[in-house]
């Protein structure tokens, strides 16, 4: 059996549309998000991440989302195939490798992270994190040292039980594992979140952080803020990890995509969003510095709990929430890895788990913890272990990866979906030109462009138009048959023939093109002309 008939299917296009969600809303947005946020300017940021969202996120989720689905194989042989009638050239693969290299060091840091979280929802169940009395900067910075940096084996014990727990469900697949765990994940991540943006945003001075955070100043917004803020749509959408590609191989053939990587994206930046609403406005409420850097959560947050009514229980719904929002992405991620060595070394799944979650623990998971304790004077590009791994996967590797996939749509698959489109119109021609009953009434071959029913009648007319002209183009790009030429006529019919399914619009099938051919039957119109005369002729006398 083939690997691609072993594959699982998602169960629904809402499965999928959450899973994709959880794997994007993860530390992304809960810790590194707000962080930025607070370090760079506030509203000013917020505003350039909603617009680079909308104007590059989607467009590249898209992009993976095609890649993906078109093989329905793994990251690395997702880059091979053929197009155009040829062979995809092996060297593609190397993007598929990258993504591979791009989430082995995101989850060799990313685990960890787990772990912090988990010590610290454990320190609060215990009593060891009081906050009976509010509590300071030096308080915080010191157990954040002796609870985290220097704590090796209480580390790696939290760390290994996040792997864990991403074991026990990855080892029911993707429709009984993953799939199941974000549909009852996801709706606790969006109750948690909303209950800290609803208690923090009615906290006394909880405005001056809102404005803060919504207010943009323009005069913070510079080249250099815009690349920060591209890595951090890169980083929270999860391109360029494999992800998106790895999950999207698991799609139906007929699974819209534009509306799955935009509803994706709008997700992702309302998720994002609101989790800043859950961290300023009581940073500012109890005079908390914003800027205070990837320490904000781990750090700054506990003075803020210590500091409200029923700080204790609220913190652990908030570190509950971080440990809910790393696990849906986390399990996405290893899921990238798994699949490619599953399928590259048919190895059964269960062994597939285990190899790549131990390999992980031992060659990353342990070396970050390590390069907070006994190798701190480790450095890797003058960085400490934790940040290389940080770095080179989020700024380098994943990257690359993802402007190497757009590049591959662009001049690649474009040519693929060209010469398929070219072949399909020139059969239809064919046929039509080539029949000879059909040819001697054929009168013309109208190429129809419609629009649905939104803007202006006359602009919906000219777009219709416009498109028809655009086919009209690439037809005219290699057919050479004047008898052609002389039959085909560009229409744009605007907004006139919307297509209506259960009595509602259904605009994304409204925008199409239609190719129709009409007929002129001679004998018939002769007929019927001799009909109107014989007609004629007997009224008159």
């Amino acid at each position: 059996m083939s690997n691609q008939e072993e594959r699982q299917s998602w169960s629904s296009r809402l499965a999928y549309v959450m899973t994709v969600a959880g794997a994007t809303v993860g530390f992304g947005a809960t810790w590194r998000f707000p962080y930025l946020v607070g370090e760079n300017g506030g509203g000013a940021y917020v505003f350039l991440f909603c617009v680079a969202m909308i104007v590059i996120g989607i467009p590249m989720i898209l992009v993976e989302n095609v890649i993906g689905r078109r093989m329905k194989v793994n990251a690395i042989d997702a880059f091979s195939g053929h197009a155009n009638g040829k062979k995809i050239a092996v060297g593609w693969k190397i993007l598929g490798y990258t993504s591979l290299l791009g989430a082995f060091g995101i989850l060799a840091y990313y685990m960890v992270l787990g772990g912090w979280v988990l010590e610290y929802i454990g320190s609060l169940l215990t009593g060891k994190l009081d906050f009976s009395q509010p509590l300071n900067v030096e308080y915080t910075a010191s157990f954040l040292k002796e609870n985290i940096h220097d704590n090796l084996w209480g580390i790696i014990a939290y760390t290994l039980l996040f792997v864990i727990v991403n074991y026990f469900i990855l080892v029911k697949g993707i429709v009984d594992g993953i799939e199941r765990s974000v549909k009852y994940l996801m709706p606790i991540l969006f109750v948690f979140l909303l209950v800290m943006v609803i208690r923090n945003v009615t906290l006394p001075g909880a405005m001056e952080g809102i404005s803060f955070y919504l207010m943009p100043d323009f005069s913070k917004i510079t080249p250099q803020l815009f690349v920060f803020v591209l890595g951090q749509v890169f980083f929270a959408l999860s391109l360029g990890f494999g992800v998106l590609i790895t999950l999207s191989s698991y799609l139906d053939k007929n699974e819209n995509l534009v509306k799955t990587a935009t509803i994706t994206g709008i997700m992702n930046t309302i998720i994002a969003v609101l989790a800043g609403f859950m961290i300023f406005p009581s940073l500012f409420s109890f005079g908390v510095p914003p800027d205070s850097g990837p320490t904000l959560v781990f750090q700054s947050l506990p003075i803020v709990f210590s500091n409200m009514w029923g700080g204790t229980i609220f913190a652990i719904i908030f570190f509950g929430l971080l440990v809910v929002a790393a696990l849906t992405t986390s399990l996405t991620i290893y899921e990238v890895i798994i699949t490619a060595l599953q399928e590259k070394t048919k190895i059964g799944r269960k062994k597939a788990i285990a190899v790549t979650l131990g390999v992980i623990f031992i060659l990353g998971n342990i070396p970050s913890v390590l390069g907070d304790n006994l190798w701190k004077d480790t450095t890797i590009i003058g960085k400490s272990i934790f940040d290389a791994f940080d770095y080179i996967s989020g700024n380098i590797l994943f990257i690359l990866t993802a402007l190497g996939s757009a590049i591959f749509v662009g001049f690649v698959l474009k040519d693929e979906a060209k010469a398929t489109l070219k072949s399909a119109l020139q059969n239809y021609f064919a046929v039509l030109l080539n029949d000879k009953n059909i040819k001697d009434n054929l009168e013309s071959i109208v190429i129809e462009g419609h629009t649905d029913s939104d803007g202006e009648y006359l602009y919906n007319l000219r777009l219709s138009q416009n498109r028809a002209l655009a086919v009209m183009e690439f037809i005219d790009s290699w057919n050479n048959d004047m008898n052609l030429r002389k039959i085909l006529v560009a229409s744009g019919r605007g907004r006139a023939m919307p297509i209506v399914e259960n009595g509602v619009e259904n605009k994304e099938k409204s925008r199409r093109i239609e190719i129709k051919f009409t007929l002129s039957n001679k004998d018939a119109i002769n007929e019927i002309q001799n009909f109107l005369n014989y007609d004629k002729n007997t009224t008159a006398n």
